[in-house]
């Protein structure tokens, strides 16, 4: 499997990037991003654009995006003080942006899109993020590729990886002793970054049952 990380300097992107190096069913790793991820390994490559919407309209990106089996998209920001229109911006349109170039250039392509619990399918209900989530989620499900939907709750970060929101990095330090509580009163709301990385892979290599995922069905395809 050839695949492509948008995100991987995110905790999340952190994790499926890891998992995807490991993996030797993993032959080819493009990582596209606004930085360079500090990382070398003999199946990983970058493409740095400080401008991703722009990168995607230039004419010699279709030749280095094609080719590939899978993307998994990990961008994403807080709705924290944004406007409904900047997020939109942010959150629907670059995403979509992404997925109608890759699928035109990769038929049969996979697209794993990382969500949130809570995200609103109606893109009717009070909450900015959730509707602009919801009509994202059902945008992509419309384009001709195989998409599934990652909905995790909380994830623990594992391996060294770290967020790169300073107000969660403290969040989790405190929450580490926590972990093996929260994972035994809830282990349907609690996941880690090694298994959404494992469950993105297994997704685009073995398929889902479904194409919405919430916390318990990203740990079942981990396994």
């Amino acid at each position: 499997m050839k695949a492509i990380i948008f995100g991987a300097t995110g905790m999340v992107g952190q994790g499926v990037l890891r998992e995807c190096l490991r993996d030797s069913a993993v032959t080819d790793v493009l990582v596209v991003g606004r930085t360079r991820i500090d990382a070398e390994h003999p199946k990983l490559k970058q493409l740095v654009h400080r401008d991703l919407a722009e990168l995607m309209a230039r004419d010699d990106t279709q030749e280095q995006m094609s080719g590939y089996d899978a993307c998994f998209f990990n961008l994403g920001v807080s709705s924290f003080r944004m406007t409904e229109d900047d997020y939109r911006r942010v959150t629907y349109d670059l995403t979509l942006t992404v997925a109608r170039a890759l699928s035109a250039w990769n038929p049969g392509l996979t697209f794993v899109y990382v969500s949130g619990r809570g995200t609103d399918s109606t893109e009717k209900g009070r909450v900015m993020w959730a509707r602009v989530k919801g009509r994202t989620e059902n945008d992509l499900l419309a384009l001709p590729m195989n998409t599934y939907l990652f909905r995790p709750g909380y994830i623990q970060p594992l391996h060294g990886i770290r967020s790169k929101t300073r107000l969660y990095r403290a969040l989790y330090v405190v929450a580490v002793p926590l972990f093996p509580v929260i994972r035994r009163l809830a282990p349907e709301q609690v996941t880690t970054t090694e298994q959404l990385g494992r469950a993105m892979i297994n997704v685009a290599t073995d398929g889902a049952p479904v194409s919405h995922l919430e916390t318990k069905d990203i740990n079942k395809a981990a396994a």
